[in-house]
């Protein structure tokens, strides 16, 4: 794909492209198997791999013109941290409820390919998180949530940038991107961002004490949380990775160096068009 940043639409000259799908979803599978042969009859070198094994699917990402990730938002997120390091873009197809990420369904994949193929779209870059902890060292496309595992109220001590924010004691604290603030982030009361700011969220989730509200960070900030009092509690990323940790224990979340590309065939300004039709959604399932 040839990227020209002073370009609105960008030429779609792929050799060679992934399809990471849903591997629980049979509808997943036989569309992959479909925008394959699509894909071939265009010239275009194909593999495609379950967006769960993302060790396998690393591997065939450097190379790789355009990933094709068909599911959900969360198949999305399998195929965000593979992609990321790679600078590929991804075009989200939803098989799933919302979607707020995804880009088209199955139907307008299928029937508009040859369009896409020989127009384009627009490159959307989408800001991560990286957390750090015990030598780990994590990265996210939505967010990272320290939380409970018992269901009781845990002690958590916030800093940011070195300065002392408060203590809470609350269910947990959600770290989010401006595209994780249409995740948990906004089901606990939090804002919603533009997806292409570079902002970060600070939201308690069901905060007994401490601040009650949500932050919006600078870009640069540094958060430091710490579980405090003899708790024990769970280091969650993108909600697909969890990792427990104790007492005493501090994370580290800052933006990432990596950023998500997407694809885009729609105009600019979609996703004040889409937010309130995908709310709608949301609520009616």
């Amino acid at each position: 794909m040839t990227l020209d940043p002073g370009d609105v639409r960008l030429a779609l000259l792929v050799e060679r492209v992934g399809i990471l799908y849903h591997p629980f979803l049979e509808e997943a599978q036989e569309l992959t198997g479909k925008l394959e042969g699509s894909l071939a009859m265009e010239g275009i070198s194909v593999w495609q791999c379950s967006a769960w094994d993302e060790d396998k699917a690393a591997p065939n990402i450097a190379g790789s013109d355009l990933i094709f990730s068909i599911g959900g938002d969360g198949t999305i997120i399998h195929a965000a941290h593979v992609s990321a390091p790679f600078e590929v873009p991804i075009l989200g197809v939803n098989l799933g409820r919302v979607g707020f990420i995804t880009e088209m369904d199955a139907d307008e994949l299928l029937l508009g390919l040859s369009k896409l193929v020989r127009e384009g779209g627009w490159i959307e870059e989408r800001a991560m998180l990286e957390a750090k902890t015990n030598g780990n060292d994590f990265h996210a496309l939505n967010d990272v949530v320290l939380r409970t595992t018992s269901g009781r109220l845990i002690n958590i001590e916030v800093e940011i940038d070195g300065g002392t924010l408060a203590p809470y004691r609350a269910d947990g604290i959600i770290v989010a991107t401006a595209t994780g603030s249409t995740a948990y982030s906004l089901a606990s009361g939090g804002p919603i961002l533009n997806p292409q700011s570079r902002e970060i969220v600070l939201q308690p989730v069901a905060c007994h004490l401490g601040l009650n509200h949500a932050l919006v960070l600078l870009p640069q900030s540094s958060i430091t949380l710490k579980v405090a009092n003899g708790d024990k509690a769970m280091l969650s990323i993108d909600g697909q990775f969890n990792l427990p940790l104790a007492n005493g224990q501090v994370v580290i979340v800052k933006r990432s160096h990596f950023s998500t590309r997407f694809l885009r065939i729609g105009k600019q300004a979609y996703f004040y068009n889409s937010l309130w039709q995908k709310l709608q959604n949301k609520k009616a399932v």
